[in-house]
């Protein structure tokens, strides 16, 4: 049975009266403890950090050279807080509903109201860090708007927020580690979770520079391991994003929660070819004053693809804002996933603009006559020179051009209202659970549920599992499960390096995204999705038949890291694809065709699938058990999304 172990009592009293029934670590039995937290993005190295302010001891696990290179500084347009600094209206109810109906009402409201609450104290504990937030004239942090709301609650440091806030906490962190309170394993990869008596005990890494296979232990393990977008190939994720040891946690027993919910985000640099290994987010905050269209014809829009005219050529009148006339209450600020069908159905349309017809415009002209081009710099300068040396395109003269790309996994490991996982003593942070943003995520709310896992959250629910162990003895290395694990993971390493076929691991992984994007993409539908299915068994064939990994293991090896992740990434398209099948509605970014509005809109079926879909692992080549977690809404009435 899953139990989300959401406390009892009226929603704005949960999270403080769940603190005070915690049990307690006392201070001098907390250094008897050691957690082991694999990532360091916003959420491992707030919660490596604080767990180790705490008096624990930690040790810490990254791929990237150093903790700071982790893809949280990728997020560039802000962080939400529900701190009404514009008395505009704003407060923590509003943040909680705001995130609830963006999600499409399939996120569980206590957690997404915890979110709401600690969003207040995130933004201190960042400004006490020297976080550089954009400030107003007077000298008080400034906030702008995003996505699915009608308040300026974001706050933000120019298109650079995502970095910052990781700087605040990498300090943070190096702090502790020059005390010694934690230790840094940089360049190591988690393969495994060691388990014993059901628990989790210990973790299996492969040091990518000499190959070295080894177990380390720990009380507890915390995965802030980000999210699965690069099961697509091409996503705004880094290239080294991965899901592989929230993967091989679902191997081990951990239930994998909502895999089909995949964001769109409708803001980036359009797809120009083959040759690409990633695509370029904009940042969402250029909604703010950039205004979306494309031509209200499709003759117009073939002689921009010619390229007969140009943009400026297009009279206001011949312009479609279709944004503005669709959604006038929210306009260009409606949700990613709202966007981005309103992109495609533009683009489906013929009236897509570009060489593809795959692009529409986010047009500044507007802006920089109303605000002037030094003002429109100020907000918005290192986005629009990415732009520029991306695209050698100059949109303070002519409008970007953008298309939705896969952006964020709303999905990911099961957790109840602690965040532990199905399996006890593992858990999961930030974008590596399922937790709080439902079908669909808010723009500048990434941010803010990975400090608050980190900062807030677990550091008081971990003492009470850690309490309930009842021995502060260090976990014994010389149990078996460590060496048998251990040598699981090695023997796996050297079968992935067995295989010299005539494929490269790109040229697999490129086929698998060409798969998950055209038919469990923006838009799915049942005989799509069985196809997909298909092709994704087929694949994974081919990928153990006729891949070829290059090199040994003791050695930095690339060919390797990518064999282990792209077989992973094959397995979890698979569990994506029946997940999408499974829920025969529409709700946020799982969008079923055969379940729409009139208006093209999604449909949720609230009677049949108000419910968080966990799946269970039941070994290789076998069907997962499906578990469901019913939802409950008592506080927020289940209503069709609506943001004209």
């Amino acid at each position: 049975m899953l139990d989300s172990k959401i406390p009892e009592g009226p929603l704005a009293e949960k999270w403080s009266k769940h603190k005070f029934n915690l049990k307690l670590v006392n201070p001098a039995n907390k250094r008897k403890f050691t957690i082991i937290v694999v990532g360091t993005g916003l959420a491992g190295a707030s919660a490596a950090a604080s767990l180790a302010e705490l008096g624990y001891n930690v040790k810490t696990f990254c791929y990237q050279d150093s903790p700071r290179r982790a893809h949280s500084i990728a997020a560039q347009g802000g962080i939400n807080a529900a701190k009404n600094y514009q008395n505009d209206g704003d407060s923590v109810y509003r943040l909680f509903y705001d995130t609830i109906k963006g999600g499409d009402y399939r996120a569980r409201e206590a957690n997404v109201h915890r979110l709401a609450e600690v969003s207040v104290n995130i933004i201190d504990q960042c400004v006490a860090q020297g976080v550089p937030f954009a400030r107003e004239y007077g000298g008080l942090l400034d906030n702008r708007s995003f996505g699915g709301a009608q308040v300026s609650r974001t706050f933000y440091a120019r298109g650079q927020t995502g970095q910052q806030l990781l700087l605040g906490a990498y300090s943070a962190l190096n702090r502790q580690i020059h005390t010694g309170k934690v230790i840094s394993y940089t360049r190591h990869e988690m393969l495994d979770v060691v388990m014993i008596d059901g628990h989790a005990k210990g973790v299996v890494t492969r040091d990518l520079k000499t190959g070295e296979i080894e177990a380390h232990e720990g009380h507890a393990v915390l995965l802030c391991t980000g999210g699965y977008g690069n099961v697509f190939f091409l996503s705004t994720n880094a290239m080294g994003c991965n899901v592989t040891a929230a993967w091989r946690a679902h191997k081990r027993g951990a239930y994998f929660a909502n895999p089909c919910y995949t964001q769109i985000h409708p803001t980036c640099i359009p797809v120009t070819g083959d040759h690409q290994s990633k695509l370029t987010l904009m940042s969402e905050s250029l909604r703010n004053d950039g205004r979306v269209w494309v031509p209200k014809t499709v003759e117009l829009a073939e002689k921009l693809r010619k390229g007969q005219i140009k943009a400026s050529d297009i009279k206001e009148e011949e312009r479609d804002y279709f944004l503005e006339r669709k959604y006038p209450s929210f306009g260009n600020l409606v949700p990613r996933d709202v966007a981005s069908r309103n992109a495609k159905m533009m683009c489906d349309e013929g009236r897509g603009v570009g060489t593809t017809g795959l692009a529409v415009y986010l047009d500044f002209a507007e802006a920089i006559q109303r605000m002037g081009e030094d003002t429109v710099r100020a907000k918005y300068g290192n986005l629009f020179d990415m732009y520029y040396q991306i695209t050698d395109e100059n949109p303070y003269k002519q409008p970007m051009r953008i298309y939705p790309a896969v952006h964020y996994t709303m999905g990911g490991l099961w957790v109840d209202y602690n965040l532990m996982t199905s399996i006890p003593g593992l858990y999961a942070l930030g974008e590596c659970n399922f937790s709080d943003h439902g079908a669909n995520r808010l723009g500048a709310s990434a941010l803010m549920q990975g400090l608050a896992d980190g900062y807030f959250v677990i550091p008081y629910t971990v003492g009470d599992y850690l309490t309930n162990l009842g021995s502060f003895a260090p976990v014994d290395k010389k149990h078996p499960a460590f060496e048998a694990t251990r040598k699981e993971v090695e023997d796996k390493v050297k079968k992935l390096l067995s295989l010299k076929g005539s494929k490269t691991v790109d040229d697999i992984h490129k086929k698998l995204g060409h798969i998950m994007w055209e038919y469990c993409g923006m838009a799915r539908n049942e005989n799509g999705l069985k196809k997909a299915k298909g092709l994704i068994q087929e694949l994974r064939k081919e990928f153990w038949s006729d891949v070829t990994v290059l090199g040994d293991n003791e050695e930095l090896n690339l060919s390797l890291e990518k064999a282990g992740r792209v077989a992973d990434f094959l397995e979890l398209g698979e569990l994506m694809v029946d997940d999408a099948l499974n829920r025969s509605e529409s709700c946020g970014g799982h969008f079923r065709e055969e379940s729409a509005t009139p208006e093209g809109e999604a449909k949720r079926d609230d009677e049949h699938f108000a419910y968080v879909s966990a799946w269970q692992y039941n070994g290789d080549n076998q069907p997962e058990t499906l578990h469901k977690e019913e939802l409950v809404f008592e506080n927020v009435k289940l209503t069709q999304r609506s943001y004209k």
